[in-house]
């Protein structure tokens, strides 16, 4: 205060107040000692805003008293958070202390007490084995093995040198409760403190029962400056898996510089705790985040057939490290860790795991329900003559009759189904087993994707937009090795492309920003001819040509197919260009195929799974072992992390491991992981997947400081990158205002030990392989974190975004987008070609997957294109008003939120603009994958917070 009020007549006024305040209440049966201690143990929904406690306001001159007004206390909190330190458990200690007198003696602390909400989410639904684990539990808190909790303050306490803290208290009623059926149940239990306490800044939590429970959060109430609230959103064990008391701090977030003493051992403790030893086999109800390399894809012990090299620890095969499990190895080789098969589940810690509405979700999808019951019995039925598509209505029989109906084996393999409950669902369900929907991209027009002008929107607005790259040099160069690989210059000349360039020259093409390529000749040659010696597999090394129209619009002009030179004489190079008779137009709708079908590789394996799952991965783990619960940045990131961990083991599980998805579906096949690692090696920069620096590195845009993301696109209509920068710099701009709040200088960033060693951990050990390349980012400044987190963030949520979420849309249509080819181009001299002139459409259909491979990759990519109901988009988070104890921060993220909202209208918008043929007209498809919002389903729109599926 800037004047003081003498001491004598601040407390006459104070008693005066009191005395009138008891007579007031004295009605209501208030105790008087309640109004003092500022709390109520009247059974009530809320301390603080229920009781009516009342604190004059501070004037110049005691004089002023008669019009000094009074006021609830919970209106008086945000007043005092300016002058005092911490909240107090009493009334403000400056309105009874002398401003300079030092004969009066210390108040002796007053005991009172405080309550605790707690909100456990109980399971939809129960096994039989948990429910009755459940009463023996209800039946065990009655006889003392309850669930204890003990508050911590963040002061010391002079007597003991460690935290203050409460007595310990049980949760009340939780035998009572144990059959309440809604999904939250909150419990209750009371601590006794003293005034001195000072601020609660943490609560440990020991589980005496049986069973786990999901705490979502703590409210503590009684306290003059209002509730405290603890988000935990975790799985507390039971006490005989794991002895130690759970640690849970309370939302206000502290650098490590600035943790209260109270606090600061504790911060330690749960950090240790997360990190583990580096030992032992990790149990599933484990909470520790460690590292380790992809040595798990493999089955030797199943045969030679289903090795697989270690990928991570080796300059052959460098790659992100993955979280430990600790198994065993296999018996057949010690550096391979043995497998978990579905449905056992592979460990993640506890808190990664799916929620039950997630997992739910995920598992009645067909990818581990119908499908991996019913394919083993499907390939033991097949004949030859179905096992292909012949005609284009076989592709059509997966959406109008189902799989099993077109191939007459319905009743085959229902009698295999072993459950008569699943037979009769899977027959309500739908009348045809694996009946798929009808995909986005020929919903609007079925023979849209046969068009040139389609294939080539879809490179900048399908579900891969980020291989394109503006042509600088032509003919293009390979960069591989010449006497490995042969020549290096392309088959390509001026004169495949003269008569498509609307009587440009190339050189003039290229200096007005006219021609564009898909390069995936580097990337797939030095695989070509392993992958060609598998059985069923064929492929090129592609690069594709693009010509920017006036209309804005792309169109393919050339196609180079490239094969390993077999010797001096051998051509291992073919360029296709648009056709020009019936003939030629098979063959270049041959040649898209396979273009279609490199892309299909490089997307899943490199933009998809590396990019945006496999190198995050180390990024998260580090943030676990590293930034405490406390720290604001693990605060930032956390909705970003959310399920990562565990989709990723759910990939090793069944999706990139040998005999997998990925190897069964794509054209890699078994060397796909190979190529995956390979693009780690040569292509893959974290400092380039900022989307500005990946624009501007691929030519897609030029620097230009005046333009409002500081750089013009030289591609006007170019989808993905109009919308992504939106939400790019909508994104920077939160985190530059998060980090800014927290870091006022930049000497902070360098002090602060724990994102220091989050950041260098992430790199020398989670990306250990590539730790010494000189492009990583330091961490010195704010502008280095800002990027940094805006990068993690980005990839996390719209770049995972773009390139998952249309993956059933416009691949769930096979001819669309093969994933793998089974067929070369016929040349004249093949034996094949006879067949090819005679039925082309069989020829081109047969080059397809197969009848069950084009099955198996539909129910996959099915199931990774759905939204689940408990989604959380960008812009949104759990608890929302009270995941930071910071109201500034919380303000910004509502800004960020509101601004996110904007965004979305403005993509509505430009999706109605007929300006924009990329995204607007006859039969195409509007672009809305990074449409921040989404119903649950295969939407193709919608931007999760985090890579969750």
């Amino acid at each position: 205060m800037s004047q003081l009020i003498p001491f004598q007549y601040r407390l006459q006024y104070l008693l005066d107040s009191l005395v009138h305040l008891c007579n007031q209440r004295q009605q209501n049966k208030m105790p008087f000692c309640n109004e003092i201690m500022g709390s109520s143990l009247i059974e009530r929904s809320s301390f603080i805003s229920s009781s009516k406690r009342v604190i004059f306001h501070h004037h110049h001159s005691f004089q002023e008293k008669k019009n000094l007004t009074l006021v609830p206390l919970d209106r008086r909190a945000v007043r005092l958070r300016k002058v005092a330190k911490f909240p107090v458990a009493a009334i403000s200690e400056d309105l009874v202390k002398g401003s300079s007198s030092s004969s009066v003696p210390a108040e002796k602390p007053v005991k009172f007490k405080v309550r605790a909400v707690v909100t456990v989410r109980n399971k939809i639904k129960e096994d039989f084995k948990e429910i009755l684990v459940k009463q023996l539990d209800a039946i065990g808190d009655s006889i003392g093995r309850n669930v204890v909790l003990e508050l911590f303050s963040t002061e010391i306490d002079p007597k003991t040198k460690g935290p203050k803290k409460s007595n310990e208290a049980v949760l009340k009623d939780w035998s009572k409760k144990s059959n309440v059926k809604a999904e939250r149940v909150n419990y209750i239990a009371e601590f006794s403190v003293d005034s001195s306490f000072g601020e609660p800044g943490a609560i440990t939590v020991t589980n005496k029962h049986q069973q786990e429970f999901f705490l979502e959060n703590i409210t503590i109430e009684g306290f003059a400056t209002g509730a405290v609230h603890f988000p935990c959103n975790s799985w507390v064990q039971a006490r005989k898996d794991h002895h130690g008391k759970r640690i849970f701090f309370s939302n206000k977030p502290y650098l490590p510089s600035d943790t209260p003493g109270g606090l600061k051992l504790l911060r330690e403790k749960e950090l240790k705790n997360l990190r583990g030893d580096g030992k032992g086999v990790r149990k599933l109800s484990d909470r520790i985040y460690d590292y380790d390399t992809y040595n798990d894809l493999g089955n030797p012990d199943k045969g030679v057939d289903l090795r697989r090299p270690t990928l991570g620890g080796s300059q052959q095969y460098p790659y992100p490290r993955r979280c430990r499990t600790g198994r065993a190895p296999t018996d057949r080789d010690l550096y391979a860790e043995s497998r978990v098969e579905k449905p056992l589940p592979m460990y993640v810690p506890r808190d990664e795991r799916f929620e039950e509405s997630k997992k739910n979700t995920f598992s009645v999808k067909r990818l581990k329900g119908v499908l991996h019951l019913l394919l083993p019995s499907l390939k033991s039925s097949l004949s030859i003559n179905n096992q292909d598509f012949n005609e284009f209505s076989d592709v059509d029989a997966l959406y109008t009759e189902g799989l099993l109906i077109k191939l007459g084996l319905q009743d085959d393999i229902l009698k295999k189904v072993p459950l008569p409950k699943l037979v009769s669902k899977i027959k309500e369900s739908s009348q045809g087993i694996l009946k798929y929907d009808i995909p986005k991209i020929i919903t609007k027009d079925k023979y849209a994707w046969l068009r040139d002008d389609e294939f080539a929107r879809q490179a900048v607005a399908g579900v891969n937009p980020v291989s394109i790259e503006r042509l600088k040099v032509f003919p293009p160069v390979s960069k591989l090795d010449p006497e490995i690989y042969g020549p290096v210059e392309s088959a390509l000349r001026e004169e495949h492309l003269l008569g498509q360039l609307n009587g440009m020259t190339v050189q003039q093409a290229i200096d007005e920003n006219k021609l564009f390529m898909i390069d995936y000749h580097d990337v797939f040659l030095p695989f070509i001819e392993r992958i060609n010696a598998l059985d069923g597999r064929k492929s090129y090394a592609t690069r594709t040509i693009y010509f920017l129209t006036p209309l804005g619009t792309l169109k393919a002009v050339a196609i180079e197919l490239s094969l390993p030179s077999a010797g001096p004489n051998y051509q291992s190079k073919r360029v296709v260009t648009p056709p020009v008779d019936a003939t030629t137009n098979w063959i270049w709708q041959l040649a898209k195929a396979h273009v279609c079908s490199n892309d299909a590789g490089v997307h899943q394996l490199f933009h998809h799974w590396l990019r945006t799952h496999a190198c995050s991965e180390p990024f998260i783990l580090a943030a676990h072992r590293q930034l405490s619960a406390m720290h604001p940045i693990f605060k930032l990131l956390d909705p970003h992390m959310r399920y990562t961990l565990e989709i990723n083991a759910l990939a090793r599980q069944s999706l990139i491991n040998a005999d997998g998805v990925i190897e069964s579906c794509f054209t890699p096949g078994q060397y796909g992981m190979e190529i995956s690692s390979y693009a780690y090696k040569n292509f893959w920069r974290f400092d380039m997947d900022s989307l500005p620096a990946d624009l501007i590195r691929r030519g897609m845009a030029v620097p230009d400081p005046t333009q409002p993301h500081g750089l013009k696109l030289v591609m006007e209509d170019y989808p993905y990158a109009d919308d992504g920068l939106l939400i790019w710099s909508a994104i920077e701009n939160w985190v530059r205002k998060y980090v800014n709040h927290y870091y006022p200088n930049s000497s902070m960033i360098s002090n602060d030990k724990e994102l220091q060693a989050w950041y260098t951990e992430s790199i020398n050990v989670g990306h250990a392989d590539l730790r010494h390349e000189n492009w990583w980012p330091t961490l010195n400044t704010s502008e280095d974190l800002i990027s940094i987190l805006s990068i993690l963030i980005w990839n996390a949520s719209a770049q995972h975004a773009a390139l998952n979420f249309g993956q059933y849309p416009y691949g769930g249509f096979v001819p669309n987008r093969p994933p793998l080819m089974r067929r070369l181009i016929p040349e004249e001299t093949d034996p094949e070609y006879a067949s090819f002139l005679a039925d082309p459409q069989k020829y081109f259909l047969n080059a397809l997957p197969s009848v069950l491979q084009a099955s198996k990759y539909m129910a996959v990519v099915d199931t990774l294109s759905t939204h689940s109901s408990d989604e959380e988009y960008l812009g949104e988070r759990q608890q929302p008003s009270i995941w930071s104890g910071d109201a500034e921060i919380i303000e910004a993220f509502y800004d960020f939120s509101a601004e996110i909202g904007k965004i979305e209208k403005v993509i509505d918008s430009r999706n109605c603009n007929q300006t924009l043929r990329n995204r607007c007209g006859a039969g195409v498809l509007p672009y809305e994958l990074l449409a921040p919002s989404s119903e649950p389903g295969v939407t193709c729109r919608g931007v999760p917070n985090s890579v969750s599926i």
